[in-house]
């Protein structure tokens, strides 16, 4: 099941500012040599966050799951000058190709590449966060979920990628694997009390939350 009809997101990418040469080449290179070119943010993802960071006057920002960079390159160049990007990877094969597409691109020196499992890099770091974007492993997104609401600022927001999961979380036959730790970690957050919550179908689906006044 789409969760958004294929010409639908066509057309919301038709109609989206593209990306600039420098991240539009790091798309290019990551549909060409990866073997799973989908895990990177999609257009529409990207420009979001980005549109995130320029309204909140975002100046840190966390990343649980860098895949080939292109993400945490689109916040990147949107933060100020002094901003940064702390980006999570747990993949060494993966987070060589991300550490060549940073060190390429002019934004890169806004970008703290960290290699390692997220549970145990999401203990070591210091906050404030203004902004934690969170693109990994489905069953431990609670998990990450809850280390980043220690780390996020007062008026920071997480934003979760994935969480239609294909359409599948609405199919009640599924009730084991990554289908049922989306599903549950939808659930967490949707009834977490310490938050205010809102499910986009944009993508995959984007939970993004933020602390309740």
């Amino acid at each position: 099941m789409d969760p958004v009809h294929p010409l639908i997101e066509a057309y919301a990418d038709e109609h989206t500012t593209p990306p600039p040469q420098q991240l539009a080449e790091v798309v290019a290179d990551t549909q060409e040599s990866m073997p799973t070119p989908r895990m990177m943010s999609g257009l529409v993802e990207a420009r979001l966050l980005e549109g995130l960071i320029a309204i909140s006057g975002a100046r840190r920002v966390l990343e649980v799951g860098t895949f080939t960079g292109f993400g945490a390159l689109t916040m990147a160049a949107a933060l100020p000058d002094d901003g940064q990007v702390v980006t999570l990877e747990r993949n060494e094969d993966t987070a060589a190709v991300a550490r060549a597409h940073i060190e390429r691109s002019e934004y890169g020196g806004k970008v703290d590449l960290i290699l390692g499992d997220a549970r145990e890099q999401l203990a070591k770091l210091d906050g404030p966060f203004d902004l934690v974007y969170i693109d990994a492993w489905k069953g431990d997104y609670v998990h990450y979920y809850e280390a980043a609401l220690e780390l996020l600022s007062p008026r920071g927001i997480i934003v979760a990628d994935n969480v239609l999961w294909g359409g599948t979380v609405v199919d009640e036959s599924i009730q084991e694997g990554e289908t049922q730790a989306v599903r549950a970690f939808n659930e967490h957050v949707d009834t977490d009390p310490r938050v205010h919550n809102v499910l986009l179908t944009v993508g995959d689906g984007l939970m993004l939350a933020w602390r309740a006044p």
